[in-house]
């Protein structure tokens, strides 16, 4: 099977704007504020649509249900959805302070736990991140700091360069600063818990909601000052992120350099962050702002045409 791409579905959101039309060449919907960027999504409610394709599969769990172990590799069930969602986010305004629940908290509150990883793809000048608490703040600091609305003195804020990385696990504290090209790489969730908003109306000019309570229970109050990776400006490989639900590494190859796909027997995904590819057995271009899943039966061999930067996001299934 030949490597997959999908169209992305656009959503909107208050801190968001239109720069993916410069960054990633997309066409944006009319009139839209535009935050994110859901390129790769197996949801019951979302389902990306492939692209280039009129008839039946229509959508990527379409394709699973036809052929589930030529995609996801043996023992994959028809019915199983797709465990990552892939997102390009244009942060033109700081997001919310949030928190997504740990996995032995979220059934009893109602949400999916929810890892992902941050791939700066770009950033102006002064912008940053929020990850983690200040070293030496306790629960009892944040409470009485949310209850003043004076949460900045609490979180751990840091200035970011283009190419940094950076894994945020369930139950890590976090907010995007405006400024901000971010390519995230979750687990399957739309669980977000919001704790603080900076005192923002949402698109309808009302206050967004807040939970507070499920907050509380699901944020880390040991999680002192997480460290971001710097960026990865040689060529070749770095292992970005390992953990339970995905692996990443990044490549930077040269013109005509190969992209190491491994071996056959599961899936991967390809992400292309600068330059482009070009797979030389179905004649398919990749170019930046691409999402492609290469199924877990590929014949592909994929190619450089220009020096680029790639993420590929592997181990996302379990064990056949």
């Amino acid at each position: 099977m030949n490597p997959v791409l999908f169209q992305p579905i656009y959503k909107e959101r208050v801190w968001g704007g239109r720069s993916l039309e410069v960054s990633l060449g997309r066409k944006l919907p009319e009139g839209k504020i535009i935050g994110e960027s859901w390129d790769l999504v197996d949801r019951s409610d979302d389902e990306s649509p492939l692209r280039g394709t009129d008839g039946a599969p229509k959508t990527i769990h379409d394709l699973i249900e036809a052929e589930p172990e030529v995609v996801m590799g043996k023992g994959w069930k028809a019915a199983d959805r797709f465990p990552i969602l892939v997102k390009w986010l244009d942060c033109q305004e700081r997001l919310s302070l949030q928190v997504h629940p740990p996995a032995p908290v979220a059934p009893s509150l109602g949400g999916e736990p929810k890892t992902e990883n941050w791939f700066v793809a770009d950033t102006q000048p002064g912008a940053g991140l929020i990850v983690g608490l200040k070293h030496g703040v306790s629960r009892e600091q944040f409470e009485a700091a949310l209850h003043e609305e004076s949460l900045e003195k609490c979180v751990h804020r840091f200035p970011v360069e283009t190419g940094q990385s950076i894994l945020v696990e369930s139950g890590r504290l976090h907010a995007i600063d405006a400024g901000n090209l971010i390519l995230e790489i979750q687990q399957n969730s739309d669980t977000t818990y919001r704790v603080f908003d900076w005192g923002r109306a949402g698109l309808d000019g009302k206050p967004r909601q807040l939970h507070i309570e499920e907050s509380m229970k699901s944020i880390d109050f040991d999680d002192f000052e997480p460290d971001a990776l710097p960026p990865f400006k040689d060529f070749g490989e770095v292992t970005l992120a390992d953990c339970a639900e995905f692996r990443i590494r990044q490549f930077n190859l040269e013109e005509t350099a190969p992209l190491p796909t491994g071996a056959a027997g599961a899936p991967l995904l390809l992400h292309v962050v600068s330059g482009e590819l070009t797979d030389s057995n179905s004649g398919i271009t990749f170019v930046r702002g691409d999402t492609a899943l290469l199924p877990a039966e590929r014949t592909c061999t994929i190619t450089a045409s220009e020096r680029c930067t790639v993420l590929i996001t592997d181990h996302f299934t379990p064990a056949g």
